[in-house]
């Protein structure tokens, strides 16, 4: 198999990994409303991946599970979701709606929460197994020269003086223990007495085979941001560093908490990214990286990730699962914003219909019927119509000016 056609296959299974991970994920949600509807003695009467016409499904109990032909996301049938829908004698006491406030907020935010919930063990999964690329104090690559015009090319020529690293003799391979005397734990540490020893002298304390020995290198100065700094000439080696299973849990956790407050400001910043996506798929402008993208432009960014030469196997391992662990959090905070059709207006509504019953039990009248939810349709309808316009933008834009990896 030639380099190209691996990298194609490469960035098919990226693609499909991707697919697979997000249909896992909305099974995911939906089994959270179905086990928590179970649970309060609501009856569940189908339980499907996907739209559209019905593929294959198989009855367990009073629940019809099955796959329908479109891919585009899936649902959990509770009975009695409004109190207008016709009910048997014998279900009209499991509706949904005849189940305290309490139970229907459970049932509604469950599915986000399982979102939140596997992004959280994902994380755990990156940090604890997989593992954060960090630069290591192991040098990967001694520089032959330091460029006096970085626009001649690659290669060093007679104007670019010997690197100091190269003079001194550090090779590709040598583990940085000390500088100076200090014991060094940290690349960025390593870089901190270079840049601030221009011209000055510094002692290496390398481990070569296993044999520390000493080598002295005086970095030679460039100008940076209008003030001289030291290099040496040498780029250290990128290693993934695993966290214990403690330490992943807590930075897990920290982590969601990012990505819970990105995503809520990804939501606040909506609107304004709107105009520039219309122009990057009408206009031909460039995407920007920062704006909105949809699933399609994210499988393709997950298979192009997959199919690029630069980082390892783990990397590309570890990316992809903080992709799946970011859009678990984003879909979460999106279904929970309080608009219908989406689980947040249901659960608006719930709360509205709490405040009724208490508002009329300190009045000693009478608890309101549950408030009707297809008053709301026009409301509803225009959400999905804007969804979907903004889902369809999001597709053309993906298929005509796609987001692309910096490669």
């Amino acid at each position: 198999m030639n380099t190209s056609s691996g990298a194609g296959v490469a960035g098919i299974i990226g693609i499909l990994a991707f697919v697979v991970a997000m249909l896992l994920s909305i099974m995911i949600h939906e089994w959270g409303h179905y086990i928590t509807a179970r649970k309060f003695g609501m009856k569940v009467t189908e339980f499907f991946l996907g739209f559209g016409p019905r593929i294959w499904s198989i009855r367990r109990g009073e629940t019809e599970f099955g796959i329908k032909a479109i891919p585009a996301g899936g649902y959990c049938r509770i009975t009695g979701m409004t109190p207008v829908e016709p009910l048997d004698d014998d279900d009209r006491e499991r509706a949904f709606y005849k189940s305290s406030v309490p139970r229907r907020l459970i049932v509604l935010g469950a599915g986000s929460f399982l979102h939140f919930l596997l992004a959280f063990f994902i994380l755990i999964l990156f940090f604890a197994a997989v593992g954060v690329p960090e630069q290591s104090t192991r040098l990967a690559e001694v520089l032959p020269c330091v460029k006096k015009n970085t626009l001649n090319g690659q290669g060093c020529t007679a104007a670019d003086p010997q690197s100091p690293a190269a003079k001194a003799g550090l090779r590709a391979g040598d583990q940085i223990t000390a500088v100076n005397g200090e014991v060094i734990t940290s690349w960025e540490r390593v870089g901190e007495l270079i840049r601030s020893s221009a011209n000055s002298p510094l002692t290496f304390t390398l481990l070569r085979a296993g044999e520390e020995i000493e080598l002295t290198v005086t970095p030679t100065p460039i100008v940076s941001e209008g003030k001289n700094v030291g290099i040496v000439g040498v780029i250290s080696e990128r290693e993934l560093t695993r966290y214990s299973i403690l330490s992943a849990v807590a930075e897990s956790g920290r982590e969601v908490g990012n990505l819970v407050s990105g995503s809520v400001r990804a939501l606040v910043a909506l609107p304004s990214k709107i105009p520039p996506l219309f122009s990057s798929a009408f206009a031909g402008e460039e995407r920007d990286p920062e704006g909105l993208v949809g699933v399609v432009g994210v499988a393709r960014v997950s298979g192009e990730a997959a199919s690029s030469d630069n980082g390892s196997l783990a990397e590309k391992i570890g990316f992809f699962l903080l992709i799946i662990a970011s859009l678990n959090v984003f879909v979460g905070i999106f279904n929970l914003i309080p608009l219908l059709p989406l689980d947040g207006g249901h659960m608006a509504l719930a709360l509205f219909d709490g405040y009724r019953h208490n508002r009329a039990k300190r009045r000693g009248l009478p608890s309101p019927p549950p408030f009707d939810v297809t008053k709301l349709m026009p409301i509803t309808l225009a959400v999905i119509a804007v969804l979907a316009s903004l889902s369809l933008l999001l597709l053309f834009a993906d298929i005509v000016n796609p987001l692309r990896l910096n490669q």
